[in-house]
């Protein structure tokens, strides 16, 4: 008996993806987990480096000119001559072109320089804006251009600057991925693309990721996470940079996901920042009585950076949490705003004037509405 076609649905645990049968039928080396390596494949591997700038089969090492060449000069060709790229002051570099179908399956940088003003922005089947754009640190869930060990299935971030993604990417004709330095000083970026090329199936939607910021939030206002969003798609995950301006607590705010046409009031409101982050009472080790850092598969409060004493004077914090078991999906639209909010003399709440930053990543069908504009240098930079 033929099987029923179900809707498609991909979910994680443990590392383990599986899929249903749908998914199964068109399976061709696009998804790989542990739960079916053994699975054999005719798509093709490839991977973008300084080494290899176009990907090209067999085309690897072959640089007689790069930033190794000095260090390479009495070995010659094929012993690290390209390994990495400079990128001058206001020059936008293309890290990689790919003709498709296929998929980015994983990114590996360590960009030097200032990360918030290193811009990456992803543009799929010839489109003119990009659906990715970020500061190359919140991209990374480290947003206050600090390290920040983390450990989750979408976002790895290594000793000592090694920024690594997982978000799967599957694009059908094309995919472009350019790198911004806005800094008035050059930097170097390692870099390494690795990518399939394969059939992608009809129901695969493109990453989006957007940035925002707000310095300081209005009073009594909702920070706006995502908005304006059109399109069938699926949110899956938030990365925040949260900069306290009062003393005290600060995460009393609620998350609120309007989908598909609501109004003043959400579908999905939550019970409290922590709440959301997958934490609970303050993210407080109740022995120490400090802030208990934590990095898990989908969610963690990363970093807590103290204040000083002397000009470092605000606390800050760097949270992410990740959709993988739980996507948000919307059909026609979605709005997605979290509150900032402490408490008052009197047990009152207390709406705060933060300083925020967000990066919010949702999978949907293209073409997508156009991001707000960046920020410019100043108001992106971390003071």
């Amino acid at each position: 008996m033929k099987p029923k076609k179900l809707g498609s649905l991909f979910f994680i645990l443990g590392g383990f993806l599986a899929m249903d049968v749908h998914a199964q039928k068109s399976f061709n080396g696009l998804n790989m987990s542990l739960g079916n390596l053994s699975r054999l494949s005719h798509a093709k591997t490839r991977s973008i480096s300084a080494e290899n700038f176009t990907g090209e089969k067999g085309k690897g090492g072959m640089a007689v000119e790069g930033t190794g060449s000095q260090a390479a000069r009495d070995l010659g060709q094929g012993w690290k001559v390209s390994p990495c790229v400079r990128i001058q002051p206001k020059e936008t570099f293309t890290m990689a072109t790919i003709q498709g179908p296929g998929a980015i399956q994983h990114i590996w940088v360590t960009p030097t320089g200032n990360w918030r003003y290193s811009i990456i922005r992803f543009y799929w089947d010839g489109e003119t804006e990009p659906s990715i754009e970020a500061p190359i640190g919140d991209f990374f869930a480290c947003g206050w251009g600090q390290y920040s060990q983390i450990n989750s299935l979408a976002i790895c971030v290594n000793p000592g600057s090694a920024f690594n993604c997982y978000w799967e990417m599957p694009f059908r004709k094309s995919c472009r991925i350019t790198f911004e330095n806005l800094d008035e000083e050059a930097m170097t970026l390692f870099y390494q693309i690795d990518y399939t090329l394969t059939e992608v199936p009809e129901d695969a939607a493109y990453l989006h990721a957007q940035f925002r910021r707000t310095n300081p939030l209005p009073y009594k206002t909702d920070y706006v996470i995502l908005d304006g969003v059109k399109g069938w798609g699926q949110f899956v995950g938030t990365y925040m940079a949260w900069g306290v301006n009062n003393s005290g607590w600060w995460g009393e705010g609620e998350i609120k996901f309007f989908i598909d046409g609501d109004g003043k009031y959400p579908t999905i409101c939550g019970t409290g920042t922590e709440d959301y982050f997958c934490g609970s009472y303050n993210f407080e080790n109740r022995e120490t009585k400090q802030y208990q850092v934590f990095s898990t598969p989908y969610s963690g409060l990363s970093q807590v950076i103290k204040p000083d004493g002397v000009y470092n004077s605000q606390q800050r914090f760097g949270l992410y949490r990740w959709h993988i078991m739980d996507p948000i999906r919307f059909e026609k639209d979605l709005r997605v705003t979290i509150q900032a909010l402490g408490w008052r003399s009197g047990g009152r709440y207390l709406p705060l004037q933060d300083d925020i930053a967000s990066t919010a990543f949702w999978y949907q069908t293209e073409p997508h509405a156009p991001f707000p504009k960046l920020p410019d240098k100043d108001y992106l930079e971390v003071r």
